[in-house]
């Protein structure tokens, strides 16, 4: 199963349609093992072959896609505070939540200004660098740390430089980042806590890093703060 899970990632909006030579070289499997995986894929609707005996992504996604918008959609009253954010600080705003060593952004709403960050609904980021990963991280436990760090370019060392950044974070009430995951981009984030005080979800702000001086990411704080308030009395759709 982990195999063709592995398969159907190779596909994204760079490379909608593929070879099954493409698939044997990005995959590292056996040509035999693939052609057996795609022949069960296609069987079930989760990808289809072109006219040019490419693969593509199947229609059957289209159910699972209806299905997951209609879960994680957030309630009027969360993307009103989303929107608003954006009008009054400038400023794309995003919101992530944790999958495993990963974090995920759920919803977005893009600021006005034409220079900013591009990070997409369902893009998957990684949790060693970047403001949002850092609040999502707050209370996250020590074997959790342990293997965030593992994934990093650092490895295990990068542990260390996790904990400064969290006790920075919980020092501030929120988290920053300058070019840690990417040169020129800076964040900051806010944890979106749940009914029960855990943290839930990560509410920031991204953009080019000229545009976050220290008084403009206290301004951008202080916003995000305040409508990661809103966001928990609005209540979101994934929370348990």
């Amino acid at each position: 199963m982990q195999r063709a899970i592995d398969l159907l990632g190779l596909f994204d909006e760079s490379r909608p349609a593929l070879s099954v030579r493409d698939i044997v070289s990005a995959s590292g499997l056996p040509k035999t093992t693939v052609l057996r995986l795609l022949g069960t894929l296609r069987a079930n609707g989760l990808l289809w072959v072109d006219e040019h005996g490419r693969y593509l992504v199947g229609p059957a996604l289209l159910r699972w896609s209806r299905l997951a918008e209609q879960v994680w959609r957030l309630p009027p009253a969360a993307r009103v505070v989303l929107r608003d954010l954006a009008v009054e600080h400038r400023e794309t705003v995003h919101l992530y939540v944790r999958r495993d060593v990963h974090r995920v952004c759920i919803a977005q709403q893009e600021g006005p200004q034409s220079l900013r960050e591009v990070v997409r609904v369902g893009d998957e980021l990684p949790l060693w660098a970047g403001g949002a990963a850092k609040a999502l991280l707050l209370d996250a436990p020590e074997s959790l740390l342990r293997r965030v760090a593992e994934t990093s370019p650092h490895g295990i060392a990068h542990l260390e430089t996790l904990r400064a950044w969290l006790d920075e974070a919980r020092a501030c009430g929120y988290a920053i980042s300058h070019g840690e995951r990417e040169e020129g981009l800076s964040a900051v984030a806010v944890p979106v806590r749940g009914r029960q005080g855990a943290v839930v979800a990560a509410l920031s702000f991204g953009g080019p890093s000229a545009r976050f001086g220290d008084e403009r990411v206290r301004c951008f704080a202080d916003g995000l703060q305040g409508a990661a308030g809103e966001l928990a009395r609005a209540g979101l759709p994934f929370e348990v």
